[in-house]
């Protein structure tokens, strides 16, 4: 099998860099398994580890600093078919700690190889999650406060089912990797190695200390047999495939004409309880069935029970590209907590904007036209104002129909809550 390395863009290390090392053994591991190109993806981050996409002819993908991890469980899932090669360096690993303990206990087929030479190389020789407590780095005494991390420890916790720890000068490293690739579940290789532009300028370091190094500590080599399970793409299609399907979204046809051409944007101002949302989504739901494109955006509190709540419903003959909206065709004042949330807004309206006002709620000056409505003289319950204002708007014929509102309640509703949405839109009074 021919090599994969990219010919036009050569390993670019700094002399005597084990990264370079890494990079031979990997291209000997994909032609040692007859691997081509579009089978395999190469996910990098930032780093010196982050120029590995490039130097193989393969799929690439070079993303955020620690996030290379994330990348590769969502391909993977999407292309379970693809070898997918994740690598980083300490540095990267360090910062995305909490993607390799989710890779880990997510035992997702892919691989990680960390390219460990215990410092940020690329950006200065600051210290890393690996760096050892007596290494002079150039981030002063701060390594000397924090334990190194042992990577293949932490894997095998977390419960990666294969996990190894070696130098990127051993002679069977090519091999080490092709048995990591060939693992079906999640792969660590925790490769030593040296960085000699900034690591080795103030430690000593050499081929030989890593080798006692790693002898010295308990040996990780490949399968964790505690933390054996399935893979898990096969067993997520295997218990998938034993749901029932589901059903596909439905699909509102167009059945009616809207009242007014173009783009129509409405803004919905309440409180808590006012059902709002509902009332955005059924002014949506109207809109479909006028053939409109629509999007709704919500604002409210995270505490749900209080405060303001507001819908911003656009109605487009063309598709919407942006859902934000400065000036409004409609606005419907409901609650204080709504009004109050956006009344900046007020100041620019002109007599193009029509604000539905409830009464009882106060305005902040504006030029816009105000067409007042009392819900409490018509005894509506304030829970029912929002629907009955969507019936107000219908009636006056702006933005939706009284056919396209009942359209969108039978869509949205159903048995003894549909039933009482058509009384109510039915009892409420228009004063024109």
């Amino acid at each position: 099998m021919d090599s994969l390395l990219n010919e036009a863009r050569p390993p670019v290390f700094c002399p005597g860099c084990s990264h370079e090392r890494i990079t031979q053994a990997l291209d000997k591991c994909f032609q040692n398994m007859g691997l081509k190109g579009d089978q395999i993806v190469m996910i990098s981050d930032i780093g010196c580890s982050g120029l590995f996409d490039t130097f193989f002819h393969t799929h690439a993908l070079h993303g955020l600093h620690g996030r290379a991890l994330t990348y590769g469980m969502g391909l993977k899932l999407a292309r379970p078919d693809l070898n997918v090669v994740v690598t980083m360096g300490d540095g990267g690993m360090g910062i995305g700690g909490a993607h390799l303990l989710s890779a880990c206990r997510r035992n997702l087929n892919i691989t990680l190889i960390v390219l460990n030479n215990f410092n940020f190389g690329m950006t200065g020789g600051q210290f890393s999650a690996t760096t050892p407590p007596d290494a002079q780095v150039g981030s002063g005494f701060l390594n000397r406060l924090e334990r190194p991390l042992d990577v293949g420890q932490v894997a095998r916790s977390a419960g990666a089912t294969h996990v190894t720890r070696c130098s990127s000068y051993g002679k069977n490293l090519p091999e080490e990797i092709e048995k990591a690739i060939r693992h079906e579940g999640f792969s660590v290789l925790d490769v030593w190695g040296i960085c000699t532009g900034r690591y080795i300028k103030r430690n000593k370091l050499t081929p030989q200390m890593i080798e006692e190094k790693l002898q010295a500590l308990p040996p990780i080599q490949g399968l964790v047999e505690e933390n054996a399970r399935k893979e898990y793409g096969r067993h997520y299609r295997e218990m998938a495939a034993t749901l029932k399907p589901v059903s596909p979204p439905a699909k509102i046809e167009k059945a009616f004409e809207p009242p007014e051409k173009g783009r129509q944007e409405v803004i919905i101002l309440g409180s808590a309880g006012q059902r709002i949302i509902t009332a955005g989504e059924v002014l949506c739901l109207a809109g479909l069935t006028g053939g409109m494109e629509v999007t709704q955006k919500n604002e409210y509190n995270i505490t749900v029970l209080r405060g303001p709540s507001i819908s911003e419903v656009i109605l487009s003959p063309e598709q919407i590209g942006y859902t934000g909206i400065d000036r409004p065709h409609v606005v419907v004042a409901m609650a204080e907590e709504g009004v109050q949330r956006r009344k900046a807004l007020f100041r620019d309206l002109d007599e193009n904007t029509l604000i539905l006002q409830v009464q009882g709620v106060d305005l902040p000056p504006t030029r816009a036209r105000v067409h007042r409505v009392d819900f409490k003289g018509q005894k509506i319950k304030s829970t029912d104002w929002a629907i009955a204002a969507l019936s107000v708007l219908a009636k006056l014929n702006k933005v939706i129909t009284l056919e396209m509102l009942r359209a969108a309640l039978s869509n949205r509703f159903g048995g003894q809550v549909l039933e009482s949405s058509h009384q109510l839109v039915d009892r409420v009074r228009v004063d024109i």
